[in-house]
């Protein structure tokens, strides 16, 4: 809501006149130009929030280069490596929707600076630590201050820079976070190997740095302060945490301490997706939830929370793998580890500055997270590729690519999330955005270094084998422990082997962690681009728009982004009114829209009609109460309550679309229902509106779409896709009936001299050279394809020989097509 934002104006103005705020007090705010922040003054504010971010970053990659040799140090095998970074990200992603909650409550100020002494004091134990549980536990401490300061960075800059020239500053924030990046290997390589250092002193050279950052922060950070009765849902941070924690469990210790398939996995699971709904629950009947459910009915709020999911995975990854493979694979020293790491850092810091500086020219973000996805999966698909003896500048070229990737996706997707939340929701959404990143990259680490060890082991294992009876028996001593090896102390032939395993099992992580990339490319696609405001964050509808009050430090500069509507009109602040916009589900205007003021008898008292930025104003005859109502066509009326208790208004109003789309899906040649079609509606620029499967009866309801064009498109296995334009009408709803044609169908057995052929490989192409179809034959050598155009097709299978068959099939029906399969002379 809008209200919070003015409120602060408001208490500012006052406050800088000499009087002094109190609760349920605003005056209105002066010109302008009395409140406008600089880039000067916006920087010097930012200065001690980004030592704070660069501290924090520091501190945890410094450690990524020392951790073979601390874990080494301290006795602990590749559980133990995982757990390190795990704990960390583990007890982020729980604590960072809490932070974002109590940033909307308390002092942001304050918080960073608790956030920043928690992290330090978590770092200076982890420095004492004499075994992997009490580095463990240190590291826990560590993740609960990171999780602070990743979420309250974002929220701060929010709460001082528009949206649209926040990708400026966020470009900042990135290039901060990049110099730590690379810097933090680089000195832990260093550290690590001065002799007269030592391991230890990774975890204590930070706290110069935080103490700087603490008395820059109180000079240079001052931002308003809401006061408001609070409460905050610790049940809900709680739940969130056991959930989150219990799965991480299970994805680290399954297929090494258990079956994947087991009743621990059982048992776990179903405590995790039990603590979840647990979670759900809570949440939806918190007065102050941790994560307002709410925010899930915004498209782009939800598919950005997904995607940073997948995001993390990559980009937690990408830092916690690679000093494992250049010390491991490539026998390289802490040091070396962090150089040969550069060129990710550098594609990640060139990317995220330029993307920002572009992106607050243009207020264009969505082709950045497009390319963004692009980049990650081909970089981490080519890391996939990699060994241990691969040319470096492959290897470079395809960090590069990682890190270009991450730069442009990282800050883009929280800043696309925070272009369309209410200002009171901010630090929510926010941490909402963040916490789904740290949870893939908890998640994402936990299970992919359970799949390394696996896949470590087994390749070490066939090696070994392969070295002859000599090198058997070092086998279990090597690599079945779960210990990370003293590379040095191995024979030559024995070495070479377990370089080759590191190196083919973490390819072997990098090409699963590709998948998950590809998964968040696919999701940024279905984003919808809402272009980046210059002005105040969009308000919904406050069905109690009274503000709450505001104090502002002596001498603060509130940013004129911030400043409402009514502060820029001369005489406006003086007078009675109510003005605000309208705006639908998507925070886009709703132009033409009727806004009428009702007196609580039932008399017109106002009338206004929308503008073509959505924006309405009009005038209130004096305080009291009186009913708002707001009409358009295609959505559903708005009635709600406003006060006027002697100074403008600020009230913003949200519509619902009306009406709905009714789909049935029938076979065109039998009139029978199809059940669990695919049924896709699209806008008129091919925006994703919804998708779902038919019921038991071929029905499929989307309600509320816009009046206009649209495209459904239904896809059944067995028929033939259909696409077709409808044109949705402004009341009703709207009802259409498919008809699906049958498609050809091949089916058939794979024979060999011997019998039925199981495991062979069926290729279909059609006349194009396009692949139509694949299929891998069961025991009974069986194979089949469904939903076939007419025409003439080439049949490939393999197994045996590869055999090619031409095949003409001309129209519905099944065609049967048996392959026989032998090899030449049987």
């Amino acid at each position: 809501m809008a209200t919070t934002t003015q409120a602060g104006v408001r208490a500012h103005a006052k406050h800088a006149r000499g009087s002094t705020a109190s609760p349920g007090s605003t005056d209105s705010a002066g010109s302008p130009g009395d409140v406008q922040m600089t880039h000067r003054q916006i920087m010097e504010a930012l200065s001690g929030l980004l030592l704070g971010m660069f501290v924090a970053i520091l501190s945890s990659t410094i450690v990524s280069n020392a951790l073979p040799e601390i874990i080494g140090d301290l006795g602990g095998g590749q559980s133990a490596y995982t757990w390190v970074v795990t704990a960390t990200l583990l007890s982020m992603t729980a604590a960072t929707p809490l932070w974002g909650k109590l940033s909307d409550l308390y002092s942001k100020k304050a918080l960073v600076q608790i956030a920043l002494v928690i992290y330090v004091l978590g770092s200076a134990a982890a420095g004492l630590s004499q075994n992997p549980g009490m580095l463990i536990a240190c590291r826990v401490v560590q993740g609960i201050g990171v999780g602070g300061l990743s979420a309250l960075a974002q929220i701060v800059m929010a709460a001082m820079i528009s949206p649209r020239e926040r990708g400026r500053y966020s470009g900042y924030l990135g290039a901060t976070f990049a110099v730590a990046t690379v810097g933090g290997p680089l000195l832990g390589g260093v550290i690590t190997d001065t002799s007269w250092l030592g391991w230890r002193w990774c975890f204590y050279v930070g706290v110069p740095f935080a103490v700087i950052a603490l008395i820059v922060l109180q000079k240079t950070l001052h931002l308003p302060v809401v006061k408001r009765d609070v409460k905050v849902d610790w049940a809900g941070a709680f739940f969130i945490s056991a959930a989150v924690s219990l799965l991480l469990v299970w994805v680290t210790f399954a297929g090494d301490k258990y079956d994947w398939l087991s009743w621990q996995t059982y048992s776990m699971v179903a405590g995790s997706i039990v603590l979840a709904l647990v979670f759900v629950l809570v949440e939806s009947r918190a007065s102050e939830p941790i994560i307002p459910l709410r925010l899930f009915r915004n498209r782009t709020i939800t598919l950005s929370s997904i995607a940073s999911m997948f995001v993390g995975v990559a980009m937690f990854s990408g830092t916690v793998f690679f000093a494992q493979y250049f010390q491991l694979a490539r026998d390289e020293s802490p040091t070396m580890s962090g150089v040969l790491t550069i060129p990710m850092i550098a594609g990640l810091f060139i990317s995220s500055t330029l993307s920002g500086q572009l992106i607050t020219r243009t207020g264009k973000w969505k082709a950045w997270l497009v390319s963004g996805g692009v980049l990650v999966t081909a970089g981490l698909g080519l890391l996939g590729t990699v060994r241990y003896d691969t040319e470096y500048w492959k290897t470079a070229v395809f960090m590069a690519l990682l890190g270009l990737g991450i730069g442009m996706m990282m800050q883009n997707l929280v800043l696309s999330t925070q272009n369309q939340v209410d200002p009171n929701d901010l630090g929510s959404a926010s941490s909402t955005v963040t916490f789904f990143r740290s949870l893939g990259g908890a998640m994402g680490v936990s299970a992919l270094g359970a799949v390394m060890a696996d896949r470590i082991t087994g390749y070490a294992e066939d090696g070994i084998a392969g070295l002859g009876p000599k090198y058997a028996s070092l086998a279990s001593g090597s690599s079945s422990t779960g210990e990370i090896p003293d590379m040095d102390k191995l024979p030559a032939p024995l070495r070479t082997v377990m370089e080759s395993a590191y190196g083919h099992g973490i390819a072997d992580v990098f090409l699963i962690a590709a998948g998950m990339a590809l998964l968040a490319f696919l999701i940024t696609l279905f984003i919808k681009e809402v272009p980046l405001r210059a002005g105040g964050v969009p308000a919904r509808a406050a069905q109690t728009p009274a503000p709450a009050a505001v104090e502002a430090p002596a001498g603060e500069k509130v940013p004129s982004w911030a400043v409402p509507a009514e502060a820029a009109v001369e005489g406006a602040a003086d007078g009675l009114s109510v003005r605000g916009f309208v705006r639908d589900d998507e925070s886009e205007p709703v132009p033409r829209a009727a806004v009428t003021l009702i007196s609580p008898q039932g008399r017109q008292l106002g009338r206004s009609v929308a503008q073509a930025d959505g924006s309405y104003a009009m005038d209130a005859p004096g305080t009291g109460s009186y009913v708002l109502i707001a009409v358009a066509d295609g959505f559903q009326p708005h009635a709600s309550t406003v006060v006027v208790d002697g100074k403008p208004v600020p009230y913003d109003i949200v519509l619902s679309g009306t009406g709905g789309l009714n789909v049935l899906v029938r076979a065109a040649e039998t009139g029978v229902p199809v059940a669990d079609a695919t049924v896709v509606v699209t806008d008129a620029h091919g925006d994703l509106l919804a998708t779902g499967t038919t019921g038991e009866q071929g029905g499929f309801a989307f309600p509320g779409p816009a009046p206009g064009a649209v495209t459904v498109a239904v896809n059944a296995a067995g028929y033939l896709p259909r696409a077709l334009p409808v044109q949705v009408g402004g009341t009703g709803v709207t009802r259409i009936e498919v008809g699906l044609d049958a498609g050809a169908r091949v089916q058939g057995v794979v024979r060999a001299p011997h019998g039925p052929l199981a495991d062979a490989r069926v290729t279909l192409v059609d006349a194009a050279g396009k692949v139509a179809g694949t299929a891998t034959t069961g025991a009974d050598g069986a194979y089949g394809f469904t939903g076939l155009d007419g025409g003439e097709y080439t049949v490939i299978a393999t197994g045996y020989p590869q055999v090619a068959t031409a095949l003409t099939l001309s129209g519905p029906g099944t065609d049967d097509h048996d392959i026989e399969l032998a090899h030449p002379g049987e």
